[in-house]
């Protein structure tokens, strides 16, 4: 980190408060070559920016020195031209993060890096351990200090701690002990390995870049704007070493009978472009969108889309419905996160900051809306205003995936079960609370139909336990976000 740049308060208006967040995307490269390995990691992680942005980080190595780079903010403007100079070498790890475990705090962005008696060693990783207050205990016992409060350094601090000859070996004597989801990048001297948990629950994928040498990411979009071929999913359970042109792949762990993909990915995080378990994400929003419709049709004029995550999904409900898709809210992309503290004034048009209403596409229309998901609620109630201000007759809110009762352990931040709407509130009382004319979501068979082409719940290879409850693995262990905030800087 070449400079410190204090972390502040979003005011909340300007934070997307109603929807989950994922924790963060990662990515590694190795070149035979070495010739801008950190520029093809800024555009690596340039294509996982929707993924975090909170903050952006990266490790270089030349294969005897390592040198990082990490800050709060966008990738555009943590790596400009002078801090991407020095990071030189033939491998990288990157990371854009959204926190789960710990704060926001600088202290813990990724990639971490420390020296150990094997050579330098940086992390990065996507996901969350539900047994981290176990393991950093552990490690407090045994004399370590923690700077930070994030798994990430559990997760590096006991790789270093690991016996083995090589790192590879440490890696498998290690792995058995975490429990819960991680898409780890790892970079060690003259090589980048990535590892994925043996429930497969977030993304990762390899490819062969075009001028030699390998790449890996959360997302296979990234790998397709590095211009990678042979693209495949790095298997639960499954470590991929990547040295120059060679690349090596070993099944360390024995993948989990009950596999543990998250739906969301599908539903909300996962860029429409990439492609995940074989599925292409745009497609699945669109199945999404058709079984919406076969569930929850009512007479209406009009289909739109909120902006931008919901639009393969409205298209899908106008084709299976036969009613008319247009746009009724534009999004302002621009906006995010904000240092400048709104006015008053600014501070209640609220959602308004976010979006504009087509008042011509919906005037006089009975309009039916598409959103993804409804979390907290928080914002619901102001898009449909939002809508009906602009003159629709009727708002009829339709949701493509069913209601989030029970938060995430595994790397999405939902908040507390409490915090969610549909916790505490039946779907009329959410309706009610909306102000919608009516309110629907999508099934559990049907979200699975349009995800996996068949009926089914928890037990078909995905993760649908902010749903249903029912967790793929014991959470009884897991941590608060912030509960390793006992050091303040």
């Amino acid at each position: 980190m070449t400079r410190s740049i204090p972390v502040q308060a979003v005011p909340a208006e300007f934070a997307n408060d109603d929807v989950a967040h994922d924790e963060c995307g990662v990515l590694g490269l190795s070149t035979p070559h070495g010739d801008g390995v950190a520029q093809l990691a800024f555009f690596g992680l340039f294509a996982l920016q929707h993924r975090g942005q909170e903050a952006a980080g990266m490790a270089v190595s030349d294969g005897k020195r390592a040198r990082v780079h990490k800050e709060p903010g966008l990738v555009s403007t943590v790596f400009t031209p002078d801090a991407l100079a020095p990071l030189t070498g033939y491998h990288a790890i990157g990371h854009t993060r959204y926190s789960t475990t710990g704060s926001n705090a600088e202290r813990n962005i990724q990639p971490f890096l420390v020296e150990t008696m094997h050579g330098p060693l940086s992390v990065a990783h996507n996901g969350n351990l539900v047994n981290a207050t176990g393991l950093r205990d552990e490690l407090l016992n045994k004399g370590f200090g923690l700077t930070a409060t994030s798994d990430t350094e559990v997760f590096t601090l006991m790789l270093a701690a690991a016996g083995g000859r090589t790192w590879q070996e440490r890696i498998e004597r290690t792995l058995p002990a975490w429990k819960g989801a991680f898409s780890l990048v790892i970079l060690a001297s003259d090589q980048v390995i990535a590892v994925r948990d043996p429930w497969g629950f977030r993304p990762l994928s390899v490819g062969r870049l075009p001028h030699g040498g390998h790449a890996v990411a959360s997302e296979t979009c990234a790998l397709s704007t590095l211009g990678c071929v042979d693209i495949d999913e790095i298997h639960p359970g499954e470590m991929v070493t990547l040295r120059g042109a060679e690349i090596e792949r070993q099944q360390v762990l024995a993948p989990q009978p009950n596999a543990a993909r998250c739906t969301f990915e599908f539903v909300y995080f996962s860029r429409p472009d990439s492609v995940w378990d074989s599925k292409s994400v745009h497609h699945v929003r669109q199945q999404l969108g058709v079984e919406l419709a076969r569930e929850s049709l009512v007479d209406a004029d009009v289909v739109i889309p909120v902006p931008d995550s919901s639009i393969p999904a409205a298209i899908g409900f106008s084709k299976e419905s036969g009613l008319p898709f247009n746009d009724g809210l534009i999004k302002n992309r621009y906006i995010g996160r904000t240092f400048i503290e709104p006015t008053q004034d600014i501070r209640e048009r609220g959602v308004a900051l976010k979006f504009n209403a087509l008042s011509e596409n919906l005037e006089g229309k009975r309009v039916i809306m598409i959103d993804d998901s409804l979390v907290r609620g928080t914002t619901a109630g102001p898009l449909v205003k939002l809508v009906r201000d602009a003159g629709a007759a009727e708002v009829h809110l339709r949701i493509t995936c069913p209601p989030i009762t029970h938060a995430c352990h595994f790397g999405v931040d939902m908040g507390h079960d409490g915090d969610l709407m549909a916790s505490h509130l039946s779907v009329a009382e959410m309706e009610d609370h909306i102000g919608a004319d009516s309110l629907a979501f999508l099934s559990l068979d049907g979200m699975m139909r349009a995800v996996a082409g068949r009926e089914g719940g928890v037990d078909d290879g995905y993760c649908n336990a902010c749903f249903t409850g029912t967790y793929p693995l014991a959470v009884g262990d897991a941590q608060a976000k912030l509960a390793f905030e006992g050091v303040l800087h």
